[in-house]
């Protein structure tokens, strides 16, 4: 996995299948990466955008996911919760972007 800091800082980790970006994102110490409800898909800490070449594999945010970006500080047609994107070998490579601030919801 691909981490782009606001500052256009790359960092790169190694997941693992079926966990999500975010635990991969916080057990690797991701700056920006809040997470804040742990993962229980009811804030918008680990809001991220997603390259535009990986967006048809990642998908597009469910309704519910959709309602809590709202809360997300830059949100735009790229956007997930990084607790809800569940890695896959498919997903070997993503690169995301961490907004340069997270919601406090």
């Amino acid at each position: 996995m691909h981490f782009i800091q606001p500052d256009s800082t790359r960092q790169s980790v190694e997941g693992s299948e079926g966990m999500t970006l975010m635990e991969t994102a916080r057990e690797a110490g991701i700056p920006g990466i809040l997470a804040e409800c742990g993962g229980g898909a009811i804030c918008s800490t680990c809001h991220v955008h997603i390259a535009p070449e990986w967006i048809e594999k990642v998908g597009t945010a469910p309704e519910m996911e959709q309602m809590l970006l709202e809360l997300a500080p830059g949100k735009d047609e790229s956007s997930r919760l990084s607790c809800q994107i569940v890695l896959t070998p498919e997903l070997d490579g993503l690169t995301v972007t961490v907004p340069e601030e997270q919601s406090d919801y």
